[in-house]
């Protein structure tokens, strides 16, 4: 096993939000700015690890059948971790997050990695598999938070960096300006992989085993049903 293929993979090759698509809705609603986008990409950053964790350890004892609901109450419990340490000392944070916070508990992410990899990996794998999806997760929403908040109000973090600037783009601080930046995020990840891939000799394609196709959460294997 390759254990730095597996954290690393969720940077690049398969971020959960520019690959994989998955976390739109906090990926849009909590990218204002990048204090929010960082707290809420730490957040699901524990969840993440610490759930692929426990999941991978009870995964030879969880009935099949019962495996999903398993799951969610695995997950919800570190999410209410979060959610009172978070209320405890980030009240600031807290309140800017809102309903987001105890919405990790039905992020696809989450539960997405722990159906898809954690139930049948070790717990090495499933730990750093975790981690490294959820600082992909962070990554992504840092960027396009500081992008949106730089562009809307001139600032990175809260921090005035062009005292003058002489205009504000109000589109950039509401969903719209998400799908904007993330659009032309995009569009240049598209192109440095269709660039490395000419290099190379071939063309591009993305992943079979990423699309919906080939997702089993949603099914029972046939000595299940």
């Amino acid at each position: 096993m390759n254990y730095s293929r597996e954290f690393f993979k969720g940077i690049w090759k398969e971020n959960p939000v520019l690959v994989l698509m998955l976390g739109m809705c906090p990926s849009l609603a909590t990218t204002g700015n990048g204090s929010n986008a960082l707290g809420m990409g730490l957040a699901t950053t524990f969840v993440l690890a610490c759930s692929n964790l426990v999941i991978s350890s009870i995964r030879k004892i969880v009935p099949g059948k019962i495996r999903i609901p398993c799951y969610i109450v695995v997950i919800a419990a570190f999410v209410t971790v979060v959610d009172l340490l978070m209320q405890a000392y980030t009240g600031s944070l807290y309140k800017a997050l809102g309903i987001f916070i105890p919405l990790i508990v039905v992020n696809c992410i989450v539960l997405g990695r722990a159906e898809a990899f954690a139930s049948k990996h070790g717990l090495v794998e499933s730990f750093l598999d975790g981690a490294g999806m959820g600082c992909g997760f962070t990554l992504a929403l840092v960027l396009i938070g500081l992008i949106r908040e730089f562009l809307s109000a001139g600032t990175l973090f809260n921090i005035h960096i062009a005292e003058n600037y002489p205009v504000t783009f109000a589109v950039m601080g509401q969903a719209p300006g998400g799908f904007i930046v993330m659009g032309f995020i995009l569009a240049g990840m598209n192109f440095l992989n269709m660039r490395k891939a000419k290099k190379e000799g071939g063309n591009f394609v993305n992943p079979v085993d990423m699309d919906c196709r080939h997702c089993m959460i949603c099914r029972l294997p046939e000595d299940e049903k």
